[in-house]
């Protein structure tokens, strides 16, 4: 199933989307499970798989306005430098364990809303990236059961203010301002996407590709990451795990390549589909 988050007749839903159908799965389930978070944690979105074409659907997808594919999530955990292309590129050293930050719900975008190049910068980074979601509640999650816990996987563009990131030592700052990472346009479950199965991921910004890699490139892969994120932290479910971009970022070329207003980024990943942002330039009032 391909599942989105959206707003729609003035209230926040979520349902399955097939083609340019929508079947709101919000209206079905009621009250008790007002999110796909919610949905996800109570195991209820498998008894839906059939629906798609047994009924007439609720919405055409252009109807909607997307919100990032869990507007919820109880924590949001990306991890750094996990392609080699992109380690030797930043000049960082080999590491036993990944190299983990986190963002804020708040920092997200959904699929065709405006990324915010920060008022207070000018070096706003692309990264795209495969995000994938927790489906089930595990803590010390042994590497060989872990992609069980996978509920499903969406394109991630981990935007980064690349001169407040590289202010200090810890990189909060630069991952954290509003509307600068997008997650979208929807998630793919497992089921249909199987863990196992590399995925070619690519950025665009204005039409031109500006990285290209596959998950198999991983150099930690989401077994590994989805057990030692759990040794520190319980996970939940709809917990989200950014997993590292390719090589090519904008601030490591020859002249630097940083998104700015007017432009417009894309993030593609086989077997997923396309996320795709206009930048533009935050304006604060007064």
């Amino acid at each position: 199933m391909k599942l989105a988050s959206y707003r729609v007749d003035g209230r926040d839903s979520f349902g399955i989307v097939d083609g340019q159908h929508v079947y709101d799965l919000g209206k079905r389930l009621g009250p008790a499970t007002p999110d796909l978070c919610a949905a996800i944690a109570q195991n209820a979105l498998k008894q839906f798989a059939s629906l798609p074409g047994s009924v007439t659907p609720d919405y055409a997808f252009d109807q909607l306005t997307l919100l990032p594919v869990i507007p919820n999530p109880g924590k949001i955990v990306c991890v750094g430098v996990n392609y080699l292309a992109h380690r030797e590129e930043v000049n960082r050293p080999a590491t036993e364990h990944p190299t983990l930050f986190l963002r804020v719900a708040e920092s997200q975008a959904a699929h065709g809303q405006a990324l915010l190049c920060p008022a207070e910068s000018d070096e706003f980074d692309f990264e795209g990236e495969v995000a994938l979601v927790i489906g089930r509640a595990g803590n010390r999650i042994a590497e060989a059961d872990a992609l069980s816990y996978i509920a499903g996987f969406s394109c991630y563009n981990d935007g980064s203010v690349r001169d407040w990131q590289a202010a200090t030592s810890q990189w909060t700052a630069g991952k954290n301002f509003r509307q600068t990472g997008a997650f979208g346009p929807w998630l793919v479950t497992a089921d249909e996407l199987p863990p196992e199965q590399p995925m070619r991921i690519a950025t665009r910004l204005n039409g031109v590709e500006v990285q290209k890699s596959s998950t198999d490139l991983l150099i930690f892969g989401m077994a590994r990451l989805i057990s030692f994120i759990s040794s520190i932290t319980p996970l939940s479910p709809g917990d989200v795990i950014v997993t590292g971009t390719p090589g090519g970022v904008g601030f490591k070329r020859v002249p630097k390549l940083f998104m700015k207003d007017g432009d417009v980024v894309e993030v593609e990943v086989s077997g997923i589909g396309v996320l795709r942002n206009p930048v533009r330039k935050e304006r604060l009032a007064g």
